[in-house]
């Protein structure tokens, strides 16, 4: 817990009722086990189920205009933004706010001259390279609560007056499906299911599926519930073992039997597993295996088009580095494995991920090693489908806080939900707007266009402006960067095993290679020199003397100021 007596006016200044809040979002997901504060729920046994009821959303979904994927992803807790992306131009501000927990500049991957990430998140350089992760600015609302209940709900329901226990019982996603599936409780389908609307793991602390008269999503209350129903395609086991002690033995059974017959989708899920396999070795912890398990479904072919995933402890107000390390390599490592195995399907391209939190977290640190509840925050995306790696919008000065030392947004939230419905899952844009509460739509280019409306200019990370999609720049730049987009390089594996790279230059220019590990700590250099139109093969492993331990690694290739990078496998 943060010290409250410090005498700075930063540090350990947290918002009121914080201890009562926590007890109170205690308090209402025991009432959600209970199937009191939500609907769709029932309770069996010690486990929560919520079904989806059979719909004519099966066929709905078969018949979609799209058939992009969106997983979101919550970081529960409240993400520390500025241990996240770190504003290169503000670093001296930064490094002042937070002596004693700030990310030395040389812990810092540069990815652009203005911003970077900690370099435990290297495992995401090479998605950078392939155009795969675009990072969002100072992403809020006004007014933004400092409340991780409040906050919770708003990021769900998009209510901006929601407060405490009062708000909008629906969410953006529920909105969407009721609208799509008006029948959705009453309706039969006389065809076998494609799959649930939405899955969600992790049933606490979200309205986003929930509607007027039900959650649409398959919520699982965990990773090992969710698995379990993958690879036996039953809810609950009937193991007469089970219930050999039990005094309702023969009810239970019986309940959960009926469970298990009446909810066709656990049997769906179970098919698109058989289906699916994993060809990326992942990590064992929680985040992981819950991208691992989204991997195989979607390679089975799982007609569902959204995907909920969530990982906590992100409520840093002591410790922070050490935790947010450890959260953010998991996060890094994981979603990197994740494209990976997508990749080889093809599908990649078909998935975006956005990550969203309830707030971020404050400037100045406390007097814990930790930072308390604060506002602007970063929202992370992946995926091919983003056409391009940049650092998107407006950073928030840290130079002119408001009074306890905050962020202040620049980019509403609705604006980048409003974005992901509209022009990745190609919903109209009046239902859209309809959606998030006739929130005027004003979209983020973001690398995707469905509706075809020219987006407004949007700053990007060097600064200039990029013009609306599909339009030329208005100005001549230095260097045509289509030049660069020219340039061929892959690693490839001859029969020795010893991995090179094939580059392939449409022109004279001096190259540099540097080698990283996982972590994004610099192995050595590859090439460094003037090269010649034309190709080359480099051996990685003659070009760097000093032994490599197998496993995965990183080079980035550097041209004309312009970096691009990917990943190769020492063996």
């Amino acid at each position: 817990m943060c010290d409250i007596n410090d005498s700075s006016p930063y540090k350990g200044l947290e918002h009121d009722g914080h201890d009562t809040e926590h007890k109170q979002w205690s308090r209402r997901s025991f009432l959600q086990a209970l199937g009191i504060a939500g609907s769709g729920s029932m309770m069996l046994g010690s486990n929560m189920l919520t079904a989806s009821a059979r719909s004519p959303l099966t066929s709905a979904i078969a018949d979609a205009e799209t058939d992009n994927i969106l997983i979101l992803i919550r970081l529960s807790g409240g993400n520390d933004g500025l241990s996240t992306v770190i504003p290169i131009e503000q670093y001296d501000s930064y490094a002042n706010a937070r002596p004693n927990i700030y990310i030395p500049e040389s812990k810092v991957l540069k990815l652009t001259d203005e911003f970077g990430v900690p370099s435990y998140m290297g495992a995401l350089q090479p998605m950078w390279g392939d155009g795969q992760f675009k990072a969002v600015h100072g992403v809020g609302y006004e007014g933004q609560s400092l409340s991780h209940f409040t906050g919770s709900d708003i990021f769900a329901n998009t209510d901006l007056n929601t407060t405490g226990f009062s708000g909008l019982n629906t969410g953006w996603m529920g909105r969407h499906f009721e609208h799509c599936f008006p029948d959705y409780l009453s309706d039969f389908p006389g065809s076998r299911p494609e799959g649930p609307a939405a899955v969600q793991i992790g049933q606490f602390g979200s309205l986003v599926f929930e509607g007027e008269e039900t959650n649409y999503a398959f919520v699982a209350n965990n990773i090992d519930q969710l698995e379990e129903i993958a690879e036996t395609g039953l809810q609950y086991s009937v193991d007469e073992a089970l219930f050999d002690d039990c005094m309702y033995g023969d009810q239970l059974r019986y309940l959960r039997g009926v469970s298990n017959v009446t909810n066709e989708y656990a049997g769906t899920i179970h098919e698109a597993w058989l289906r699916g396999q994993n060809q990326v070795e992942y990590q064992d912890n929680y985040f992981a295996r819950q991208l691992a398990l989204l991997a195989r479904l979607i390679k089975g072919n799982l007609g569902t088009k959204v995907y909920m995933i969530s990982m906590g402890g992100f409520d840093t107000h002591g410790n922070q580095p050490l935790a947010h390390e450890r959260l953010m390599t998991n996060l890094s490592v994981a979603i990197d494995n994740f494209y990976d195995d997508l990749g080889f399907t093809e599908q990649d391209d078909k998935v975006l991920s956005m990550t969203f939190s309830e707030f971020g977290r404050r400037i100045f640190e406390n007097g814990s090693n930790g930072t308390d509840h604060g506002k602007a925050a970063p929202t992370l995306f992946f995926g091919s489908g983003l056409n391009g790696s940049a650092f998107v919008g407006e950073h928030p000065t840290l130079d002119n806080p408001d009074g306890r030392g905050n962020l202040e947004y620049t980019m509403d939230f609705r604006d980048l939900y409003a974005t992901v419905l509209a022009e990745w899952l190609c919903v109209d844009i009046p239902i859209v707007e309809q959606h998030l509460l006739d929130h005027p739509y004003a979209p983020v280019n973001l690398g995707f266009n469905c509706s075809g409306v020219d987006f407004p200019d949007i700053v990007y990370s060097d600064g200039d402006v990029t013009p609306p999609m599909g339009e030329e720049p208005s100005e001549p730049t230095p260097f045509d960067p289509s030049l660069l987009n020219a340039i061929v390089h892959k690693p490839f594996y001859p029969t020795d095993e010893n991995p090179h790279i094939y580059l392939e230059m449409p022109f004279s220019a001096h190259v540099d290679i540097q080698l990283y590990n996982i972590l994004g700590q610099q192995v050595g250099t590859v090439y460094n020199e003037m090269m010649l139109e034309g190709q080359v093969e480099i051996n990685i492993r003659e070009r760097v003397p000093q032994h490599l331990a197998a496993g995965k690694y990183i080079y980035r290739i550097d041209v004309q100021n312009q970096k691009m990078a990917k990943s190769v496998m020492v063996a």
